[in-house]
């Protein structure tokens, strides 16, 4: 192998052509920004698929992994952790307080997995109800109640039992769900799937759903929590599943998922129904509740709520012929077009912005919490040029 090759072919030689490549090798991230291999700088408008939530080598976040790197990096949850147990109750204490027990995983498809599990073994069902374009992972499990044609159709024999629904429609819904349904599965705004906030009274409604037919409801707050000025999304709307799922900024970069129940679930599973051997160790224990204390310490909920209001007003405000609607909630925002996002994701880049898709037509921000109401501006700014 040749040593000459630059690390952007390194990249694709060396891996399976799975995911689109951006034609960017990005090596250092500082606060809202980050820098490729030649020095470049970007604002960073998409937190690595949401992920960095507290930007880039944030101190206290960046010490609590130092520190806990030279401690101990693993531990088996069939051991107590110190740093495990302060996260868990930390965790705890900003959830709604139905949801007592948390388990912790990887990664957003692993903490959907377990939150499907948990759902068939307490309901003693196989059925799940889940929405069009959604999507919630793509671990066979998860991967069942994604709704995405393009995902699904490659393994579409080895799925289990799903029926997908239009979004925010509660009459398809409610002839769908039945006595058979272990669980209605949701993400309370849809992200890959557009950026679709769920309607006024709809989570209510499939709450009520759920809970007439004897189905567990699960929200999948992955990419939403954290984002939209509370914990969870659904707590704008007052409803509280049975089973809610976190991951991407859940430790600002660190790998982790969690999946949180009620009680009630969590005794009715018994040893060895479900496990991690990596899942809750001491390392991702410890980022968490450094992205936690920071989140509070800071008050991010709150400033993040307001720069995202803002960066909402400014997209508004463009009135821009190119734009077909803007939609989206604290930092989660999407921006339809009226022709293909690919250009535009390309412009941003080439002018120093990096976003995301979400469907071939939405523009997709998802900025970490700290950004300011100055650097929504260079966003703005920015997307109106590339515009035109």
């Amino acid at each position: 192998m040749s040593t000459n090759l630059s690390v952007i072919d390194l990249d694709r030689n060396l891996q399976p052509p799975l995911y689109a490549k951006r034609g960017l090798a990005l090596v250092r991230g500082e606060g809202a920004y980050l820098y490729d291999s030649d020095g470049n700088k970007y604002l960073d408008m998409m937190s690595n698929y949401g992920v960095a939530i507290l930007g880039h080598a944030h101190p206290k976040h960046t010490a609590a992994i130092q520190h806990q790197a030279a401690t101990l990096i693993s531990c088996h949850q069939s051991f107590a952790n110190d740093q495990r147990s302060e996260f868990l109750q930390t965790l705890a204490g900003m959830l709604p307080d139905q949801l007592e027990s948390i388990f912790l995983s990887n990664s957003g498809t692993e903490a959907v997995e377990a939150a499907l599990k948990f759902a068939w073994v307490s309901t003693g069902k196989s059925k799940l109800v889940a929405t069009k374009r959604a999507y919630h992972g793509r671990t066979m499990g998860a991967l069942s109640a994604t709704g995405e044609k393009k995902y699904r159709d490659p393994f579409a024999g080895s799925l289990a039992q799903a029926e997908h629904v239009t979004f925010g429609d509660l009459e398809a819904l409610d002839a769908t769900v039945d006595d058979d349904t272990a669980a209605i599965v949701l993400e309370p705004i849809q992200g890959e799937g557009g950026i679709h906030v769920a309607p006024p009274g709809y989570l209510a409604s499939v709450k009520e759903i759920a809970q007439q037919r004897g189905a567990r409801l699960v929200f999948d707050e992955i990419q939403t929590g954290f984002r939209t000025g509370k914990l969870a999304a659904c707590e704008h709307d007052h409803v509280t599943p049975d089973i809610l799922v976190l991951a991407k900024g859940l430790a600002a970069g660190v790998p982790i998922g969690a999946t949180a129940v009620t009680k009630e679930i969590a005794e009715s599973l018994g040893g060895g129904v479900h496990g991690t051997t990596f899942g809750g160790n001491p390392l991702a224990s410890a980022a968490g509740l450094a992205t936690l204390n920071a989140i509070n310490d800071e008050d991010l909920f709150t400033k993040s709520a307001e720069v995202g209001d803002y960066l909402l007003q400014r997209l508004n405000a463009l009135q821009h012929p190119k734009i077909r609607d803007i939609r989206g909630r604290g930092m989660m925002i999407g921006i339809e077009l009226k022709g293909r996002v690919t250009p535009v994701l390309k412009g941003l880049q080439e002018n120093g912005v990096l976003a995301l898709p979400a469907g071939n037509l939405v523009l997709r921000f998802l900025p970490p919490l700290i950004l300011t109401k100055e650097q929504a501006d260079t966003a703005v700014d920015t997307l109106a040029s590339v515009l035109g």
